[in-house]
């Protein structure tokens, strides 16, 4: 089976290509970086190295395929905005998979795709899941896994300068529901191993589920400061802490208004309908990676 892979090698798509490597399948790997040729082969795959925001780049890379893997990776200076850039990228996989006649699409999507719009940085990522919907005779596997562990590293600072953590999010009694990259890559893997999936379905993934005030005990405990608080900020101090900390406005107002969807309840509301099994790992197996970071930074 020939597959293609998009993100690179990074913490997802590189297991998924050692999975897939491994039970001889033909895997092409998309990367923007010239310096991850070399990582890319030796893991036994082909690299294709270009731009996906190129459309006759990639869809020469899709042709042939019988399954991509597709993920639209992070653009922190967007020409245009945020949302644009997701769509262009979005209509740009779309076209490819039609042009190229794969017949199996796994997205990594995200938790919150489901409001379409108001969720952030993940509205493109549902008007993605729209376009991969209408197609015809495509089977269509969509992934929406939480909030990933290692955005966890950005509260950092904020403990070594002001002995806290916290966001716009965490103040009422709903959980946070947490994902490890491991647990993700485990289910793409599986997914485009077996091939197993018809029409269009949607999967969600989730590691654990603690609220934020576990969070900041847990973590807090495991780097030697018990009793650190998770404080919930309003909206206008979380967005300028972004803008100080040197996002661009439109990506720091993106995680705002992330941040008051989880907080109304409406980013992990159709999680909560659709939960999944538990992945593997759990806070406090994050926690000895955070304080390992933590100790560094």
């Amino acid at each position: 089976m020939k597959y293609v892979i998009t993100g690179s090698i990074g913490h997802i798509s590189k297991p998924i290509v050692q999975q897939l490597v491994a039970k001889n399948h033909q895997v092409t790997v998309i990367t923007s970086s010239t310096d991850r040729v070399k990582d890319i082969e030796a893991l036994g795959a082909e690299a294709a190295v270009g731009s996906v925001e190129d459309a006759s780049f990639v869809s020469r890379a899709f042709e042939g395929a019988d399954a991509v893997y597709l993920m639209i990776p992070p653009n922190w200076s967007p020409q245009g905005g945020w949302y644009e850039y997701q769509q262009k990228v979005a209509d740009i996989f779309v076209q490819a998979v039609q042009a190229g006649k794969v017949k199996f699409v796994v997205l990594l999507s995200s938790i919150g795709a489901h409001m379409r719009k108001g969720a952030g940085p993940v509205d493109g990522l549902g008007y993605a899941e729209e376009r991969l919907e209408k197609l015809k005779d495509v089977h269509v596997k969509v992934l929406r896994p939480s909030y990933f562990y290692y955005n966890l590293f950005s509260m950092i600072p904020l403990i070594k300068n002001m002995n806290i953590m916290g966001s716009n999010f965490g103040g009422t009694d709903e959980k946070l529901v947490l994902t490890d990259t491991s647990d993700i890559a485990e289910v793409a893997s599986n997914h485009l191993s077996k091939l197993d999936f018809k029409g269009f379905s949607v999967e969600y993934i989730g590691s654990d589920e603690r609220h934020p005030n576990e969070i900041a005990k847990v973590l807090g405990d495991a780097i030697g400061k018990p009793g650190i608080p998770w404080v919930q900020f309003p909206d206008d101090q979380s967005l300028q802490g972004m803008l100080q900390a040197g996002l661009a406005e439109p990506i720091a107002k993106g995680y705002t208004q992330l941040g008051i969807a989880l907080r109304e309840g409406a980013m992990q509301a159709s999680y909560w309908k659709n939960r999944p099994a538990l992945g593997k790992v759990k806070l406090e197996d994050f926690a000895q990676q955070f304080a390992s970071v933590y100790q560094k930074a």
